[in-house]
């Protein structure tokens, strides 16, 4: 091969122009920077479950499901938001931040319900318990 053919040719015609973000222009709460989505691994057990019926017994947190997983929802604003939703830390925020999608958001449609299932509750998480598992009542007495 010679350098002729390594040469890549590219299209520089729209060279200077920056596409602005609809999404995130328009999202006047900056919804991706109020909460954490973090991933814990499918629940599978009575153990499982009543551990995270503990966790959204707490305030600010939810249970969801996805198409992606099951997830624990924090509901937390991040410090560096500022009053109108500008971040403080744009030039050196984290790589999450960075290489976050946004191709759907919760601009598009709230994590409850886009969700396959969402508990906000301890009550709406072990009603789901109740049906999944016949025996969900008796799961203390082998600690009794």
């Amino acid at each position: 091969m010679n350098a002729k053919n390594a040469i890549k040719i590219q299209d520089v015609s729209n060279a200077g122009k920056v596409d602005i973000d609809k999404k995130c222009t328009n999202c006047k709460k900056s919804i991706c920077c109020n909460s954490i989505n973090q991933k814990i691994p499918a629940p599978k057990t009575k153990e499982d479950f009543d551990h995270l019926i503990w966790q959204v017994s707490h305030e600010n947190i939810n249970i969801f499901k996805d198409a992606d997983g099951w997830f624990l929802h924090i509901n937390s604003a991040c410090m560096h938001l500022g009053a109108h939703g500008e971040c403080g830390i744009y030039e050196t925020r984290p790589w999450v931040c960075r290489e976050y999608d946004n191709d759907f958001c919760e601009f598009d449609e709230s994590i409850a319900d886009a969700s396959e299932l969402f508990f906000a509750t301890p009550k709406k998480l072990e009603k789901y318990c109740r049906n999944r598992f016949k025996k969900w009542d008796k799961r203390f007495e082998l600690f009794e």
